[in-house]
């Protein structure tokens, strides 16, 4: 059974690496609701997180109690060499520094020992997360009905399972360990510096407001300018996909200057947007650092006065240092969090969209079986159309009998294939019924009523795998001898034979390693090894020279037997050996009827026939 697929990877953007502040994120249209629906999700993994937030706590704990510590050593330090050249004292004690560096280095391993498995349990969180929610998407993908196919692009579905759940796998990995680890910085760290010096902390606090309106202030004015730079990027990345994949076309137009001109437009657009944003994203770090140098500034002189007022120790200066270092970090973060959870949302919200579609009913309650059925089709009075407000097939009546071969002709746009898709289910009529040996289709699973079918399309899929492996697509419990006679049938197998590898020859990705003939009797094969009760048959010989045009046509007549079949045919004169001819036009049965009576009704049937005839003596 063949089946069309399409793969159309998204590029990424070459602009999007650093660690330092990004550009403003695509935004969420509902925040709240999808970090709501998020939290909801991350529920099932609640012991992990607790454990995340456990450990995390530890780490920072640890991390945080160090510096004071080490101010201890640097006290004992001072005051011995004071008392040294005072003549007052022993001098160092070096005792005393060794158990103060002893104790310092078992805090800062525990420290890691605890940031270590908090890092280990949250990626195994993210990864559970992004490899649960794919394997939700894929489930997901095919209860879908196919007007959402029509009116999504591939590469906008694709980038579901690529780009969104890599971001929300990523930006839930760093930004909730961040979250966690900042807060518990910044509360550990004030109260360490309030058990040093109130007077220093309040002092030194000063500064955040300074920082926070820098940090706004900058996001506020590079926003534009990053939205611009995302927006031509896309548009750059597009020019260079059409461009590359039309690459041929340009060339056999001359348009390569044009082509140029276009592209150089975009990028100059691209170019003064994105150095303006990174300029202004750049200007972030030394103005963090001019105002994490001013309050360093105000720490050592007013801690030089607590200390000659003995209200504080020397040591107790060094320590509030780090501790302001420690305190300025996670408020430059931020802006970089902020972001973070920005992506985390439009990403979450993009999939949890996804997974939130309208699904088509799969099963029916007491549905028909499919056993002995013998492939009589009736249409009646099919009444139906893409758009509501648009009706493509206004008053389809049909019969067809078990066995019967039967050919849809008719213009362009006439309705041709719109009717095989609602034989198939893949949409359901407005209005009328289509029957099969007297059951509505509606009342079978649509997975059992498509077992019925078997489809040979113009345009071939085949995957990335052995000859062996795409033809028994088609029915996976097949023996190699069944696909070796379902090969011989196709008339494919003596091509199969003359490959090095045979029936073990891999095709790559493209199947370009063999010809499009070839490729249609690999599916023609396929097909017969699926042994359906109804054929679908695309015209299949378009593409193809006179000799493949000929083999194929057996290979389907050998497919047809027994068989019903629905042809639709573009090449009248494959189908004149048809016992039922639909003649459609405007989504209507015009005539009906074998060859020869169409041709004696002398009507649009035998207009079409005979114009094809015109233009073949004109050629």
């Amino acid at each position: 059974m063949s089946r069309e697929g399409n793969r159309q990877g998204m590029p990424r953007g070459p602009m999007g690496g650093g660690r330092g502040m990004r550009g403003p994120a695509e935004k969420a249209k509902d925040f709240k609701g999808t970090m709501k629906t998020l939290a909801s999700y991350l529920a099932k993994y609640k012991l992990s997180i607790i454990i995340v937030f456990i450990f995390a706590i530890g780490s920072v704990t640890f991390s945080v109690i160090g510096p004071k510590i080490l101010g201890k050593a640097t006290t004992e330090i001072f005051n011995g060499l004071v008392s040294k050249v005072s003549g007052s004292g022993k001098g160092i004690d070096f005792d005393a520094i060794k158990k103060i560096l002893i104790s310092l280095i078992i805090l800062y391993v525990i420290s890691t020992v605890f940031s270590f498995v908090q890092g280990f349990v949250m990626s195994g969180i993210s990864q559970k997360v992004a490899y649960n929610l794919r394997d939700e998407l894929v489930k997901k993908l095919n209860r879908l009905p196919m007007k959402y196919f029509d009116t999504k692009t591939h590469g906008e579905v694709l980038s579901r399972f690529t780009n969104d759940i890599d971001t929300l796998a990523q930006s839930l990995n760093q930004s909730l360990t961040q979250i966690i680890t900042s807060i518990t910085t910044l509360v550990g760290v004030f109260i360490m510096m309030l058990s040093i010096s109130v007077v220093m902390t309040f002092s030194a606090l000063i500064v955040i407001p300074i920082s926070l309106f820098l940090i706004s202030f900058i996001i506020k004015r590079s926003q534009k300018f990053f939205k611009s730079q995302q927006e031509f990027l896309g548009q750059v990345n597009g020019q260079v996909e059409e461009l590359y994949g039309g690459h041929t076309v340009v060339q056999a137009f001359n348009r390569e200057e044009e082509s140029i001109k276009e592209f150089n437009k975009i990028n100059d657009k691209l170019y003064d947007s994105a150095w303006k944003s990174q300029f202004l994203s750049g200007t972030m770090q030394p103005l963090m650092m001019f105002v994490g140098n001013l309050s360093y500034v105000i720490v050592s002189i007013l801690g030089g006065y607590l200390v000659i007022k003995n209200k504080i120790e020397v040591g107790d200066i060094q320590s509030f240092i780090q501790y302001v270092r420690s305190f300025n970090q996670p408020i430059s973060q931020m802006a970089q969090i902020s972001n973070q959870l920005q992506s985390t949302a439009a990403a979450a919200e993009r999939v949890f969209e996804f997974l939130n579609e309208e699904e088509e009913d799969v099963t029916v309650e007491n549905p028909i079986s499919i056993e002995g059925l013998q492939g009589r089709i009736d249409f009646q009075n099919v009444r139906f159309g893409y758009d509501e407000n648009r009706t493509i097939i206004k008053d389809f009546t049909a019969h067809v009998k078990p066995g019967q071969k039967v050919a849809l002709v008719g213009p362009t746009g006439a309705g041709k294939s719109t009717m095989i898709k609602l034989l198939m289910r893949f949409y359901d009529v407005n209005s009328g019924a289509i029957l099969v040996d007297g059951h509505n289709i509606k009342d079978f699973n649509r997975s059992e009523l498509r077992e019925l079918f078997g489809m040979v399309l113009q345009d071939t899929w085949l995957f990335s795998g052995s000859i062996k492996e795409n033809i028994r697509y088609g029915r996976l419990d097949a023996t190699d001898e069944e696909v070796i006679e379902a090969s011989k049938a196709a008339h494919v197998h003596h091509f199969i034979k003359t490959l090095p590898d045979g029936y073990n020859m891999l095709l790559n990705e493209e199947s370009s390693n063999i010809s499009q003939g070839q490729k249609q009797l690999l599916t023609i094969a396929r097909a017969i090894l699926a042994d359906p009760k109804i054929l679908i048959l695309d015209e299949a010989t378009s593409s193809v020279d006179t000799r493949t045009e000929l083999l194929i046509q057996k290979a389907m007549d050998n497919l047809m037997e027994g068989r019903t079949s629905f042809v639709i045919a573009h090449r009248l004169s494959t189908i004149r050996d048809a016992d039922l001819i639909l003649v459609i036009n405007d989504g209507d049965i015009v005539e009906q009827g074998n060859h020869e009576e169409l041709l004696a009704k002398n009507g649009f049937y035998a207009n079409l026939y005979n114009s094809q005839f015109a233009e073949k003596e004109a050629m």
